[in-house]
């Protein structure tokens, strides 16, 4: 197969895209965490605060600080059990047990791992991973790296400054082994996600912090210790106190990943997966390498134009961003299933929903020469029952903060028609949001990365989204498992070579019945 008719089918034919006859083996999954072995190993403090301390003025952080640092962004900080039906012939409950992380993931499975570059004071410059399950750093690798990752980056930023540099993998059996194929859509979102709320957490922190999307993926996999069939890395978001680090347009000379792999030698690591069988996973492995960076110089993103606002205007009340306990709101945040109950939702909410999601997306980045973009997905919306705004198909233009009416009346029968699994009822929920962006994703300036790029904007916008609907006493489950091109229809999205690329019901809820306890002192 492939690689264009690949991306052509997993988002809009995925039985064509899947492997035929999947069977999940979920006595043989892999754990939703790496285990390194033999090395040396760094505890971190387990004296979490339950609210952020104040920030005023950046204060250059030790161990605990990154400890807290790490355990807010990606730290296991929720247990959960629920328990099936009864099985009618073995009258045996089953029940399924999951550690739960303030971000998101697609089944709980965690296909990322976090590893940092770190020069503080407590512990020895080097590469580290973020072991989730025992809350420490594992050293990979001893030494100052600043040169070697400067140079890694294309020369547009100044790791000097920098008291660290965060690296999202992704670890591809860790959700294959259940989604097949279908995982790769799934963990470009997920890193998003992640990125999302690292953004945020650097922010309560006082760092200020940068997207790295290209960069020389063999010298910094090599640099990890990875082995680019089993992992690779993502993004790079270097972190500083000063926020000087960028480098504005400037490159240094031409360098190339081959160069860079013959200046350190190669780390043997051993890790723990736990699955005994692993299957093979080549077209996972055929979009890596294809979507890899091999010499610089790195490209810019061209721009293209907003989309022309057709359709009746419907501005929005004019809101402030909000003030609040943001790990609060992490711990309130909630993926309802069948838990939706529908209510009246005022005109007022929903601006606050979407004004705070996209007002907060703004971030540094290496895809414009300007460095900081507002959006390049845009927003969607189907809404019902919303007080003073008409049952329809709305486009949200972020920069006046109204809705442009697509298709007027109820949608929801036809996108619960189009939900693969009904495990959603969406006749109880008010708000069905859609994230969507170009269907070229840029290839023509990034190539196949650009596809993997779009996946990860996307899912900082999800995660932009979660958050504000956890502010607002809402829910949100963010579904693959949907129609694209009975939703692209319903927007009218193919005209402007727009397509969705995922889809957020959001609304209040009840409680579900199961046991959860919170990981934290």
């Amino acid at each position: 197969m492939i690689l264009d008719e690949f991306l052509h089918n997993l988002h809009f034919d995925i039985d064509k895209a899947s492997i035929p006859n999947w069977e999940v083996d979920w006595e043989d999954g892999p754990l939703p965490y790496k285990l390194y072995y033999d090395l040396p190993e760094i505890p971190l403090s387990l004296d979490i605060p339950l609210t952020f301390e104040d920030q005023k003025t950046p204060v250059k952080p030790d161990l605990r600080k990154i400890g807290h640092f790490l355990w807010d962004v990606y730290g296991i900080t929720q247990f959960s059990q629920t328990v099936t039906p009864i099985n009618s012939t073995e009258r045996k409950l089953d029940a399924m047990h999951s550690y739960r992380r303030f971000a998101p993931s697609g089944g709980a499975l965690y296909p990322n791992e976090l590893y940092v570059y770190l020069k503080i004071d407590d512990i020895p410059d080097g590469v580290y991973h973020f072991d989730v399950s025992h809350h420490r750093l594992v050293l990979l690798r001893e030494g100052n790296f600043d040169d070697y990752l400067t140079r890694s980056l294309g020369y547009r930023c100044d790791l000097t400054t920098c008291l660290g540099t965060v690296f999202i993998s992704t670890m591809f059996w860790k959700n294959f082994f259940k989604y097949n194929n279908f995982s790769y859509r799934l963990q470009g979102l997920d890193a998003g996600v992640l990125m999302g709320q690292l953004l945020e957490v650097a922010k309560r922190f006082g760092f200020a912090s940068g997207v790295y999307y290209q960069y020389l993926d063999r010298a910094i996999n090599h640099l990890l210790g990875l082995k680019e069939d089993e992992e690779s890395v993502y993004s790079a978001i270097p972190l500083t106190i000063e926020p000087t680090m960028w480098s504005g347009n400037r490159y240094g000379e031409n360098v190339s990943a081959s160069d860079l792999l013959r200046e350190i030698p190669p780390i043997q690591v051993k890790h723990y997966v736990r699955t005994k069988k692993m299957k093979e996973f080549p077209m996972l492995i055929k979009m890596n390498e294809a979507a890899m960076i091999h010499s610089t110089p790195f490209h810019w993103v061209k721009k293209k134009e907003r989309r022309k606002d057709d359709g009746k205007e419907i501005p929005l009340p004019l809101v402030n961003r909000l003030s609040y306990d943001f790990l609060s709101t992490c711990r309130k945040r909630f993926s309802p299933d069948m838990d939706f109950n529908l209510t009246k939702i005022s005109a007022k909410q929903l601006a606050y929903l979407l004004y705070e999601a996209t007002e907060s997306f703004s971030y540094r980045n290496d895809l414009e020469a300007e460095h900081l973009e507002k959006l390049r997905v845009s927003i969607f919306v189907c809404l019902y029952n919303i007080e003073g705004i008409p049952n329809g198909a709305y486009y949200y233009n972020n920069t006046n903060h109204s809705l442009y009416l697509v298709n007027a009346g109820d949608h929801r029968l036809q996108l619960q028609s189009g939900l693969s699994l009904d495990n959603v009822n969406l006749l109880q929920v008010p708000i069905t949001l859609h994230i969507v962006g170009d269907k070229d994703y840029n290839k023509n300036s990034l190539g196949y990365r650009g596809y993997r790029i779009q996946q990860m904007e996307a899912g900082i916008l999800v995660q932009k989204l979660l958050l504000a609907a956890s502010l607002l006493d809402m829910g949100g489950h963010p579904l693959l498992g949907f129609d694209v091109n009975l939703t692209d229809h319903i927007y009218n999205l193919s005209p402007s070579g727009k397509t969705s690329l995922i889809q957020i019901p959001i609304g209040p809820y009840r409680q579900r019945p199961w046991l959860m306890g919170r990981l934290c002192t």
